[in-house]
């Protein structure tokens, strides 16, 4: 979908394909005919956009065919579907049994990060509507936070500064495609503060992929984390819509016990409780709630499980919606559009608590049209006309 911002920008509003498991092009294919289809039919929309993700392998024969990357283009089209945006931040496997800290390999240390960033894009270049001002690609911010020193940090710079040129070749043909870093709890850019220390004054065409669950699990205020981003220089290339899961009490034994229900072995789900102002840090739920270092319950609880945007969580727990409307407001209210892709991507339905999890394919093309409907109707309320 498409909004125009009194400013004039054209934002773009899209969900990410990375809930699906798919991993070669036919079952790409079958997942913009079923879900994306499903998904614009459910909402009326004339046109939806598609944050594809697309793992490695498959990148890089896309990249390589001009042909093949042709009937993916037909068959987004023949859907009535757009993509302006690439998720390209978990490399291949989304969807196996256990993911948790395989997903931020291989990192930017590694020339297979670049080379699939790279592919991402020049794919991306291709695919993009002839009337998209520019393309945008979300990755990883760096790499896990350990090991990490100064020498991998000058490699990975290194490997930013080679994507910058691949990017600025795309630009000059007039196919722009921007790339931007997405701070995650546990990385090396964990937070906005990391990300103007190891980030700043980046190169031509890369900036940071905001997503907004992992903000608030940061407990960072999206004032001061947007402006500290500005004055660095770093362009919000895309923003990642998105909700965590939050305890206000959780030494309250209901809440614990709501809590437990979200704790599951696919994805790593870092939580961090405010504590004197200070968030401090557990890398995955189970580890809060139990094991050699719990968390004392002294403060409240955000917990990095994407949750549905329009049904969170269910009391003694709630989401971080509150959050993530005062960050689009500031991104894109009257002061001017801070960024024109919004993705909504919440990957984790299948993994949700099984009372809520959606029953069949119908009932995850249900889900998230009511999820891109919450955003739709934020966007507008901020002004924002639907083209």
């Amino acid at each position: 979908m498409r909004f125009r911002h009194p400013d004039g920008t054209v934002v773009h509003l899209a969900y990410c394909t990375n809930v699906h498991p798919a991993e070669d092009l036919d079952g790409v294919l079958r997942q913009i005919r079923v879900f994306g289809g499903g998904v614009r039919a459910a909402l009326g929309a004339e046109r939806l956009g598609l944050g594809l993700w697309l793992p490695a392998p498959l990148a890089r024969e896309l990249a390589a065919s001009p042909a093949l990357t042709e009937r993916l283009r037909a068959g987004l089209a023949s859907a009535g579907l757009e993509t302006v945006t690439l998720n390209a931040f978990p490399y291949t496997g989304f969807h196996a049994p256990v993911v948790k800290h395989a997903v931020y390999s291989p990192d930017w240390t590694e020339r297979a990060r670049l080379e699939y960033t790279v592919d991402c894009a020049r794919v991306l270049a291709r695919l993009m509507p002839d009337d998209a001002a520019r393309g945008s690609v979300s990755t990883l911010p760096l790499a896990w936070r350990d090991p990490w020193d100064a020498a991998r940090l000058d490699t990975a710079r290194g490997h930013l500064a080679e994507l910058s040129a691949a990017l600025e070749r795309l630009a000059g043909a007039g196919r722009p495609v921007r790339v931007g870093l997405e701070p995650e709890p546990g990385c090396a850019v964990e937070t906005s503060e990391d990300a103007v220390r190891l980030l700043a004054d980046p190169p031509p065409h890369v900036g940071v992929c905001l997503d907004t669950c992992h903000l608030a699990v940061g407990f960072e205020e999206p004032g001061p984390a947007l402006d500290r981003l500005a004055e660095a220089g770093l362009p919000v290339v895309k923003t990642q819509a998105s909700a965590a899961v939050e305890a206000p009490d959780p030494n309250d034994p209901a809440t614990r016990s709501a809590l437990a229900a979200f704790a599951e072995d696919r994805f790593l789900h870092q939580t961090r409780e405010l504590v004197d102002g200070r968030p401090l840090a557990r890398d995955d739920l189970h580890e809060a709630l139990g094991g050699p270092r719990p968390l004392e319950g002294r403060g409240p609880w955000r917990t990095h499980f994407h949750a549905p945007l329009h049904s969170p969580a269910a009391a003694p727990l709630r989401g971080t919606t509150d959050h993530l409307d005062r960050t689009l407001s500031l991104l894109l209210g009257p002061g001017g559009a801070r960024t024109d892709h919004v993705e909504v991507e919440t990957y984790t339905w299948t993994v949700l608590p099984e009372e809520r999890r959606p029953v069949g394919e119908a009932g995850l093309v249900a889900g998230i049209a009511a999820e891109l409907a919450w955003a739709r109707d934020r966007l507008t309320a901020l002004g924002l006309v639907p083209l």
